[in-house]
């Protein structure tokens, strides 16, 4: 089969959205807001902003998912958390998110106001946790939900079997998409799916990408919410510490062969986690043999003329 052939299949068979974190500065907003520009023409399913615990970002989420909703084309979603808030602010969260134009949120309990590693405490008015969440959405409108789903279970769920009941729960009370932890093992990957399946659960399974900015870093964050790094990155990235261009050739590399992988085993959509970056995510999906729409225009009008 010749490459165009390869690349179109798999163009038609992969569809994928990219996730975004709100600015904490105006540099960081300027980082933010090229890297939109950079990548709305990969054309994606969908684009969402993430959400502080406790509503620390609100604004800065709101103000993001303002702008992306009147400034591009971009189907865009919204975070939401319910730790350290009552049922009544949420819904006025919701509202306010809801007058933008939000009608997709990614409903997450959020990480434990103590920062992540410390035990997690309901707020006595509020929603218990995700699946409370999910419900209580679906009361205050026709929401598009997805929910967060862990191939190697949350780090506070007591054993697998806990995780997926979870899961299910939120399924069952209306989330309609799940977004997986970043993970790296597509066999881990694959016998999750397995018991996602076998407990009931038939809404897709998205698989979340982590293109590798920094393994070191990477390292340190998947220790805190229980993801694996397995031996051979280390092999992959062994002697590029000093070499910038080569770690990033081969963070592509390995984000696309682990789609390409995916892909093979009968997956189609993918949550990119972008990291307010867009030159590895795009080298990713070049390496699939996909190009932006931009460019896929111009090469037709040159073939035209």
């Amino acid at each position: 089969m010749s490459a165009d052939h390869r690349n179109k299949g798999v163009s038609q068979r992969l569809r994928y959205s990219f996730e975004f974190f709100p600015p904490k500065s105006e540099d960081m907003a300027g980082q933010l807001w090229k890297t939109i520009d950079e990548l709305s023409d990969w054309s994606p399913d969908f684009v969402s902003v993430t959400y502080g615990a406790g509503g620390t970002t609100r604004e800065p989420t709101l103000s993001t998912v303002q702008r992306l909703i009147a400034e591009t084309p971009l189907r865009t979603a919204s975070h939401l958390t319910c730790v350290g808030a009552t049922r009544q602010e949420v819904a006025q969260v919701v509202e306010q998110f809801r007058a933008v134009g939000v009608k997709h949120f990614v409903a997450l309990r959020g990480d434990p106001q103590g920062g992540m590693g410390t035990v997690y405490q309901p707020h006595p008015g509020g929603y218990a946790n995700a699946a409370e969440l999910v419900a209580g959405l679906r009361e205050l409108g026709d929401f598009e939900i997805s929910v967060s789903a862990y191939p190697e279970k949350h780090p506070e769920s007591p054993d697998e079997a806990a995780d997926i009941d979870m899961l299910k729960r939120k399924v069952d009370n209306g989330a309609s998409r799940a977004l997986t932890q970043f993970f790296f093992d597509n066999d881990v990957f694959e016998r999750y799916l397995e018991r996602v399946r076998a407990a009931g659960i038939s809404i897709p399974i998205v698989p979340g990408i982590m293109p590798i900015q920094n393994l070191t870093q990477l390292k340190r964050f998947a220790s805190m919410c229980g993801a694996t790094i397995p031996a051979f990155l280390d092999e992959r990235f062994a002697g590029l510490d000093d070499q910038p261009q080569a770690r990033a050739e081969v963070a592509a590399d390995v984000a696309a062969e682990q789609i390409e992988d995916l892909l093979r085993r009968g997956l189609g959509d993918f949550h990119l986690y972008t990291m307010n970056r867009s030159a590895l995510v795009s080298a990713t999906l070049t390496r699939l043999g996909l190009a932006p729409a931009a460019r896929a225009a111009e090469r037709g009008t040159g073939a035209a003329a």
